[in-house]
């Protein structure tokens, strides 16, 4: 059906009294607004006054006129022009400035006198910026109006206004003194760390760049290098919570004056209602539950506005009012977003009344049914011009509104700033050759990957080898001449250079042909993935590193359990020393990729004694087995040629001293030896630093006391004790290293408590004789190496 050769709907007498009533409503508010309008005005330069000498927000500035006129029994009006009443005459413009120009006017033009650095000064300069905030609207107005005013005084060189949206990121809402190419470079930036903007917004507080290299090194610069602007603030505009920051950029290096960061904050606060900042207190049920709308159609993809009814005094619809829109929502003015809240239906979109898709309003908020009309067309004359649209409308009832989205057959406009905003998040261009007529015509985000001036104009075909780096040109011509002569799709990257470097190119084209089969027009995009080939490369080089040293460690690894099985051979049987039946477990560590250094030594000596050794070397891997070796063979030596067993620790101990002074590196190690007299079954025993020997005798367990001993290879001024015990037929004496006893969940002495009782049960239950190893097993997860080593007298026969 053609939309054009609908014939309009027929216009009732009750279509024209609705009509007739909004014209009648609009010219009483008109004279309300008029009204309101010049009380709105002097309420405002009385606030701004306010908020200039006593330091407040504009609410704090309302709430303090309030109560001035309450205090004073006048109206609010009044008091509002006693206040601008007191303030004298305003500072006189320096020679040559207009006598009448308004405040704003003279800022823009440059004129005031901001050189006055007293506190009348900055209060003189900050009443006059409020009265000019109160007809300044929009980031980019304000921005240029603190440029004007600061640049003098200040020195502040550019500003720069972001807002917080709904997804974190930060929106570049105005901008003064910054060219356009950083304005677009800048006008999105994600919810990174070291986003000075982004930390004065969620701290709520001032963030001032002084030193150059300090914050270079700790902030994303926005807008450039630090020689640009050498000192930077971004200042939060009050607000529950704080979504908008200014970024002051100032020419002069150093920090910021008491003075300066005062007047910077007390300018930032003034900005507040005119960029909009948000004031959530004190809002009503209704009032929260349209925010909450508007929070979520901040974050919808589509066109979509939330309508309320107006009704007359019989309860009866007379217009719509727009309470919030998603921000693609676009009407034929090209009025978008948050421009379409506060409008009314039939004010704004006259042509509505009588239609089909005004009763579909009314039906859809009487009746709940969901309203899905046909494609009609909609015509409206902005500044003489008249515009015509073709839309499709669905609205759903919301409790007592409508939430009414649409499709727009005609979105050129909106299709073409998508696909620019495509191209620029992708780094790609799209670029198109005509063969028969030699055209070249290329997308503005292929100049920005080939780093060229447009001013240039696109690159010819000819032309581009000459930046393309020779090794890639065989591969790229052979691609180019399929496509070419064949007509194939090519898919190619390819290296060129440019002023800023080399830059890693890919280019996806194919080929339209005539009916011959003759190319005829070449399309396709070239896209920039020099950051994602670093990516790559940076990737493999880590992958590559850690291959390396994954086989390195692996090595050392099995080197160690080599070491560790040769040095330390683990019985299967137990053991028959000096009367003594020994039985020993040893087990590697659950967790972790090193070898450890528990140890042991169960040996019989030349004099029909026997000797017991458990040590535990500090660390992990080669150099922890090597300590091992070497404290295991020097006191196995020590022991045998008959040393006192004090005496054998010392010199252990002066021999780890001695070997972290050759290595530079410190090796520490616990350890307890024990000596045992198989005549009158009597155990010498010290320790150096190492957990208490369990006696297990007569169904009961209990720790022996510890003589003296600091552990091995620690200080050099150390004394060892030494403890003896006359063993007794039937007992057991467990030696063992920390893993035994140890779990990062509970306290240690826990786990001593429960090693006692399992010994004794499991000596009552019968099952003495793989003591050890029964112990080792039952630790079900363990982070470190164990060993035990079991001396049991057996009973008389």
């Amino acid at each position: 059906m053609d939309d054009e050769d609908t014939p309009p709907p027929e216009v009732t007498a009750a279509d024209k009294l609705a009509l007739a009533k909004v014209v009648a409503r609009l010219r009483a508010e008109v004279e309300d607004l008029e009204a309101g309008a010049a009380m709105a005005a002097v309420l405002e330069r009385a606030k701004g006054v306010l908020m200039a000498q006593q330091g407040v927000s504009a609410e704090e500035a309302y709430e303090l006129l309030q109560h001035r006129a309450e205090s004073h029994h006048s109206t609010l009006v009044e008091e509002c022009w006693l206040i601008l009443g007191s303030t004298g005459r305003p500072p006189a413009p320096v020679a040559g400035a207009d006598p009448g120009q308004e405040p704003a006017a003279v800022f823009r033009t440059g004129r005031y006198a901001t050189a006055d650095a007293s506190d009348h000064g900055r209060r003189a300069l900050l009443a006059a910026l409020a009265r000019s905030l109160a007809t300044t609207s929009g980031g980019d107005e304000v921005a240029q109006l603190l440029r004007t005013v600061l640049g003098e005084c200040e020195h502040v060189d550019a500003v720069m206004i972001y807002t917080r949206a709904a997804a974190g990121n930060l929106e570049l809402a105005g901008h003064a003194g910054v060219d356009r190419g950083t304005a677009e470079q800048w006008s999105r930036i994600p919810p990174l760390v070291g986003i000075a903007a982004l930390e004065a917004l969620t701290q709520e507080r001032p963030v001032w760049l002084e030193d150059q290299e300090r914050y270079a090194a700790d902030y994303v610069l926005i807008g450039g290098a630090p020689e640009r602007w050498p000192s930077r603030a971004w200042i939060p505009v009050p607000g529950t919570p704080a979504t908008t920051a200014v970024g002051f950029f100032r020419s002069t290096p150093g920090p910021f004056a008491p003075r300066t960061r005062s007047l910077l904050r007390r300018v930032v606060r003034l900005c507040g209602p005119a960029l909009g900042a948000p004031r959530t207190p004190g809002a009503t049920s209704a009032e929260q539950g349209v925010m909450a709308v508007q929070q979520i159609f901040d974050v919808l993809a589509g066109p979509a506005v939330l309508l309320s009814p107006v009704r007359s005094a019989d309860g009866s619809v007379e217009d719509f009012r727009i309470d919030a829109a998603a921000a693609d929502s676009v009407d034929v003015a090209g009025r978008r977003g948050k421009e379409l809240v506060g409008r009314m239906i039939l004010e704004t979109y006259p042509t509505v009344a009588g239609s089909p898709l005004w009763e579909g309003y009314l039906d859809t908020l009487a009746t709940g049914t969901v309203y899905e009309g046909l494609p009609f067309t909609y015509e409206e004359a902005a500044a003489g011009v008249p515009r015509r649209s073709v839309y499709s409308v669905r609205a759903n009832r919301l409790g007592d509104r409508l939430v009414v989205s649409w499709i727009r057959h005609d979105t050129s406009d909106h299709e073409v700033r998508r696909l620019a905003d495509l191209q620029r998040l992708g780094n790609l261009g799209w670029a198109s050759w005509n063969l028969t007529s030699d055209t070249i015509t290329w997308s503005d985000q292929v100049y920005t990957v080939f780093r060229r001036d447009p001013a240039l104009g696109p690159m010819t075909l000819e032309e581009l080898p000459s930046h393309v780096l020779p090794e890639d040109l065989p591969g790229l011509g052979r691609a180019v001449q399929r496509l070419l002569e064949d007509g194939a799709a090519i898919d190619e990257t390819f290296r060129i250079t440019t002023d800023s470097g080399v830059r890693h190119l890919r280019i996806v084209a194919e080929a339209r042909v005539d009916m011959d089969g003759t190319p005829v027009e070449v399309h396709g995009f070239v896209q920039d993935a020099t950051t994602q080939r670093d990516t790559e490369i940076a990737l493999r080089e880590s992958e590559r590193a850690n291959l390396v040293q994954r086989g390195m460690l692996r090595a050392e690894r099995t080197l160690a359990a080599r070491l560790q099985e040769t040095l330390l051979p683990i019985p299967e049987q137990s053991l028959e020393l000096a009367g003594l039946r020994v039985d020993v477990a040893y087990l590697p560590a659950d967790a972790g990729v090193n070898v450890g250094g528990d140890w042991y030594s169960a040996i019989q000596l030349p004099d029909g004694c026997a000797l017991f050794v458990v040590g535990d070397v500090a660390g992990h891997g080669l150099a922890a087995v090597g300590t091992m070796a070497q404290l295991r063979f020097t006191a196995k030596g020590m022991a045998v040629t008959g040393s006192a067993l004090p005496d054998v620790l010392g010199r252990l101990n002066a021999l780890l001293l001695h070997t972290a002074t050759d290595t530079a590196g410190a090796a520490t190690a616990t350890m307890v030896m024990a000596r045992y007299e198989s005549a009158g079954h009597r155990l010498s025993w010290v320790r150096a630093g190492h957990l208490p020997p369990l006696l297990v005798r007569d169904g009961e367990a209990h720790y022996l006391p510890q003589p003296e001993g600091n552990l091995l290879g620690a200080i050099a001024e150390v004394t060892f004790g030494q403890e003896m015990i006359d063993l007794r037929p039937g007992d057991h004496l467990l030696l063992y290293t920390d893993g035994l006893v140890e779990d990062p969940s509970v306290d240690i002495e826990e786990g001593f408590t429960l090693l006692a009782a399992t010994a004794a049960r499991l000596v009552r239950e019968g099952k003495a004789e793989t003591l050890a190893r029964t112990l080792a097993a039952g630790r079900a997860h363990h982070r470190d190496d164990i060993c035990v080593v079991d001396i049991h007298l057996p009973p008389l026969p």
